[in-house]
């Protein structure tokens, strides 16, 4: 569950996401880009939220990174992330690689809440401020 948890990690997310943009040949137009600038649009909608909000994590030992460097809980980054990567791929390719991600993103969200280091509202509001900001990405870049 731990490995699950961690698995959305930025540390683990972006350099992926880089790695699969260079591989594209740093291509504008592919998934790789609007999965990058999905990414970083819930990223930054997340951080504006948790900045306004200041909503406290769950109780727990379980996440002593999160709670030491990130001790607001609402909305869930984590959550976020992911399913902006799913908007993205929904979007931008076939339905598996969307549905692999949109699986992968359930299942990581529900991970957090599980460990402790978020409620299920925050993890819900996660998905759809992630989902919001991989299909403003994909409205913005056409």
């Amino acid at each position: 569950m731990a490995v699950l948890a961690h698995s959305g990690d930025s540390l683990v997310v972006l350099p992926l996401l880089g790695l699969a943009w260079w591989r594209s040949g740093f291509s504008r137009a592919g998934m790789e880009a609007r999965a990058i600038a999905a990414v970083l649009a819930s990223m930054a909608l997340v951080a504006l939220v948790k900045r306004v909000v200041r909503r406290a994590r769950p109780e727990g030992e379980w996440g002593a990174i999160y709670r030491s460097t990130d001790p607001h809980s609402f909305p869930s980054g984590h959550a976020a992330r992911t399913m902006a990567l799913a908007a993205a791929a929904f979007v931008s390719a076939t339905p598996l690689p969307g549905s692999a991600l949109l699986a992968w993103s359930v299942a990581l969200g529900l991970s957090r809440v599980v460990l402790g280091v978020h409620w299920l509202f925050d993890v819900l509001a996660g998905w759809a401020l992630g989902a919001c900001a991989g299909l403003l990405v994909a409205l913005v870049t056409g």
